[in-house]
């Protein structure tokens, strides 16, 4: 099998003394997993930033056997925030969004626009705040939509309307900015609030029932931004 396809840069792990597997979120192939000969050499792996845009033609002499990749850089997205460390976390924590939560060889255009519109929320002011949206999104085409606009009840305590969630068990505060969206100027508290209650909704629906830690990755972003 043989073909040609321009694809996202979500993983790499070093295979040889030379090479490296990399997973590579493609338009129209959707995740695949493949070798790069040479990838350790100075003049691939320059190109071979988490993230960044490449254009992969893929080998493999059987569906049941690991193929290879040659590469060619398409956008070198990441080196533009080396100097930002928030940004950078962000782009790990959402390319392994991307690698734990989508199935192998399953062409999903949706997600590849979706990864698209990642890398423009990251040049706007309000960026964090879409980017708590963009991963519910991410979750809503994956299946797991959470719904909160109609689930969430509301109550007004000093002036101020507050949304909840409620179970036998607890009563979980919504950031109002998730439920109204219309203020771009949201305290960074109410965005970590944001976060962290996808953060447990990823965890406690997704990763835990499959035996799977939150990555460190994701901790390392939400940290970042304290």
């Amino acid at each position: 099998m043989n073909w040609d396809d321009s694809g996202y840069l979500i993983s790499k792990n070093r295979y040889s003394e030379n090479s490296i597997i990399a997973e590579v979120f493609t338009e129209n192939h959707g995740k695949v997993s493949g070798i790069i000969f040479g990838g350790t050499s100075k003049k691939i792996r320059n190109y071979l930033q988490i993230g960044n845009k490449i254009y992969v033609n893929y080998n493999t002499k059987s569906p049941t056997r690991i193929g290879y990749f040659k590469i060619e850089i398409l956008k070198a997205l990441t080196p533009l925030y080396f100097d930002n460390n928030q940004k950078l976390f962000c782009i790990t924590s959402a390319m392994n969004l991307i690698k734990l939560l989508t199935a192998e060889a399953q062409s999903n255009k949706e997600i590849f626009r979706l990864i698209n519109y990642f890398f423009e929320i990251l040049t706007i002011e309000s960026w964090i705040k879409e980017y708590v949206f963009w991963e519910l999104e991410l979750l809503k085409l994956l299946g797991y939509d959470l719904e909160l606009k109609k689930i969430v009840q509301k109550e007004v305590i000093n002036n101020e309307i507050n949304y909840y969630v409620s179970s036998s068990t607890e009563k979980k505060i919504i950031p109002n900015f998730l439920i109204e969206n219309n203020n771009n100027n949201i305290e960074l508290e109410n965005l970590l609030k944001g976060l962290n209650l996808v953060n447990d909704y990823i965890e406690k629906t997704i990763l835990k029932p499959n035996n799977i830690n939150l990555p460190s990755s994701r901790l390392n972003f939400v940290n970042s931004l304290k």
